[in-house]
């Protein structure tokens, strides 16, 4: 019998129409069902009573039957709230940082979900301690497919300034910063000085904010990010580490490897390019030089 069910359960598993989701949880409810129903008649068999006289008895000893059977009973109930909610399928790259899980999940039964790690290792976990613990699904990730990159580069405060004749024209050359002058400039409002001079009544474009525009229209260029994702070149609050300079975008795909090659092209790109800029990354090691 045990042996009908568990190819039942993987028959389940191997079509198409029921990719993604488990029954093996419901299965073994079946399983406990059938084991219960045939204990009560092979009870009454041998005392000579009826199934429904001893089923009768059974609810004075609910209080124990709920203790024994405790484990499985809210397993069940969180089975269905997965099940229900759509929380967690098979093939889900899930997280669960108190039990240290992190990767594809290879089975959801009864009692337990498989996790397979990405260093290949298995975590079981209990059903109802997954959501009482809390887990991240990074199934909209992959439906949507693109993968988030939130980081940023922390600039150097006394490398900030406004920019100056010379610089402006070294800047011009680049084609992406092309427009982004143009439209400053149209007004002639912008002004651009020598020797340190500058006037409150003018305005005067910064090396930051131009390799702000520079690395949106950098970004906007890339055939390797979404550009109908969210998109974000931002300056957050400066601190001890310096002005962090946010990217946050999303890349045109999910695959790690691909996701981590684009990822570092990006920043490579912006940590060469800093210097035409007349910026400089905050570091530690450069506080203890200019102290001395």
């Amino acid at each position: 019998m045990h042996e009908i069910f568990d190819g039942l359960a993987l028959y389940t598993e191997s079509k198409e129409e029921f990719r993604g989701r488990s029954y093996r949880s419901y299965i073994q409810v079946l399983i406990l069902i059938v084991y219960i129903a045939a204990f009560v008649i092979g009870a009454g068999s041998v005392s000579g009573k009826s199934p429904w006289d001893l089923l009768s008895g059974i609810g004075a000893m609910t209080a124990v039957l709920l203790l024994v059977f405790r484990e499985t009973i809210l397993s069940f109930v969180s089975s269905l709230q997965i099940s229900s909610y759509d929380l967690v399928r098979l093939g889900d790259w899930i997280s669960v940082p108190r039990y240290d899980a992190d990767g594809d999940v290879i089975e959801v039964a009864l009692h337990t979900i498989k996790i397979q790690n990405w260093d290949k290792t298995i975590s079981v976990l209990p059903t109802h301690e997954i959501l009482q613990s809390g887990f991240k699904n990074w199934r909209g990730m992959t439906e949507i497919g693109g993968r988030r990159i939130k980081r940023s580069i922390f600039l150097d405060s006394h490398s900030v300034k406004f920019m100056d004749k010379t610089l402006r024209e070294r800047l011009g050359e680049f084609a992406l910063l092309k427009d982004y002058f143009e439209k400053m400039e149209k007004d002639g409002n912008v002004q651009y000085e020598d020797g340190g001079k500058y006037k409150l009544d003018k305005k005067y474009l910064t090396n930051i904010g131009t390799f702000r525009i520079y690395v949106l229209q950098y970004l906007k260029a890339s055939s390797e990010i979404r550009q109908d994702l969210t998109l974000l070149v931002r300056q957050l609050e400066s601190g001890p580490t310096g002005i962090p300079l946010e990217l946050y975008l999303f890349t045109a795909t999910t695959a790690w490897a691909e996701y981590e090659t684009i990822q570092a092209d990006i920043f490579d790109h912006l940590f060469a390019i800093l210097p035409a800029f007349e910026l400089k990354t905050f570091q530690y090691n450069n506080m203890v030089i200019d102290k001395k």
